[in-house]
């Protein structure tokens, strides 16, 4: 499968270098809710590799690493590379630094040649919200207006950004215990939406909630939920968190996006380890329902929640985006000798 943004750059030997500032300016969530839905797409369809995320746990400074490679194919197009990722919750307060910081290794398929390295802070961030997008428009009722969003953090902007994409989102609530947080979020999106304060409850009760926060003792109880709520669940990371009571999950229509990492890290990792949810419980891969394999909202009564735990194969498909859109008129280039 040829490219010739690949070609030009292996010919010139030159590896683009892309800083965060050019991922914001490039990537536009129209283009890449579909990219990752295609990504999820080319998972269940076999066209994929990803092998399981690999983690180097650092307790001493309350923080890991995770690796995630992956390689990709549909009809249009191929990608791979390598994401290293950090996860360290203290540094916003003792460094002056994002929690999850990340680079990004995005490789010519054909032969092996780095064609860029990537901040992939920032990328991260914006897969996460397209990929909650994907399954918001899987899942969430049509007529959808209202989001709620517990977590004021940076991860909650692309939420709103990308969800926004898919459905007619009007009202949004926030909720977090930091008000200054809150009025962060509320400057940035209130003149284009109706956004407000509110409890946890309050935001639960909208169409779609998007939980992010590093909780381990759950905040969202069934009896939060509207009776159609479509919950992305976007905060579990690791082991031991957990951001929705477990009666929620037993009582929800459960989708993943991969059963390795979720058991491992994700949403449900905490009452599977203790046995209170089985296979049984989950009802489908987000592949499954992207594909058509498996019912999406049509299908469906009653609340949902997609566990969340963030795929290789997103990052590769949200690299791929930036690399074509900033072609050759990059001006950070490293020469390989």
């Amino acid at each position: 499968m040829s490219n010739s943004l690949y070609s030009t750059a292996r010919q010139d030997n030159q590896t683009t270098i892309v800083p965060s500032t050019d991922i914001e300016a490039t990537v536009q969530m129209a283009d890449l809710v579909p990219a990752i839905e295609a990504a999820f797409a080319a998972y269940e369809n076999d066209t994929a590799q990803m092998p399981p995320k690999s983690y180097i746990d650092l307790p001493q400074h309350n923080g890991d690493f995770r690796s995630m490679p992956a390689y990709l194919e549909t009809d249009d197009w191929e990608a791979s590379g390598i994401k290293w990722v950090n996860v360290h919750p203290d540094n916003p307060d003792e460094f002056d630094l994002p929690t999850v910081m990340g680079t990004l290794v995005y490789t010519d398929p054909e032969s092996g040649f780095p064609l860029a390295v990537m901040d992939a802070t920032t990328l991260t961030m914006k897969r996460t919200g397209a990929a909650a997008a994907v399954a918001t428009d899987h899942l969430a009722v049509e007529d959808a207006t209202s989001l709620g969003i517990i977590g004021a953090g940076v991860q909650s902007y692309t939420q709103l950004e990308a969800i926004s994409q898919v459905r007619p989102i009007e009202s949004v609530i926030v909720s977090d215990l930091d008000d200054d947080r809150v009025q962060r979020f509320i400057d940035t999106f209130g003149d284009e939406f109706d956004v407000r304060a509110g409890t946890i409850s309050e935001a639960a009760q909208c169409d779609v909630l998007s939980t992010v926060t590093p909780v381990e003792d759950p905040i969202v109880t069934l009896e939060d939920l509207g009776e159609h709520t479509h919950v992305n669940a976007m905060g579990a990371d690791a082991e031991g968190k957990q951001e929705l009571h477990t009666e929620v999950i037993r009582e929800a229509t459960l989708v993943i996006d991969d059963f390795e990492q979720t058991t491992h890290s994700g949403e449900i990792n905490v009452p599977w380890s203790t046995g209170e949810i089985d296979e049984s419980d989950i009802d489908a891969e987000l592949g499954e329902i992207v594909v058509g394999n498996a019912p999406g909202r049509d299908d469906l009564s009653g609340i949902s929640v997609f566990d969340s735990t963030g795929l290789a194969i997103q990052d590769i498909a949200a690299a791929r985006i930036v690399y074509e859109s900033l072609g050759d008129d990059s001006g950070h280039r490293l020469e390989m000798v």
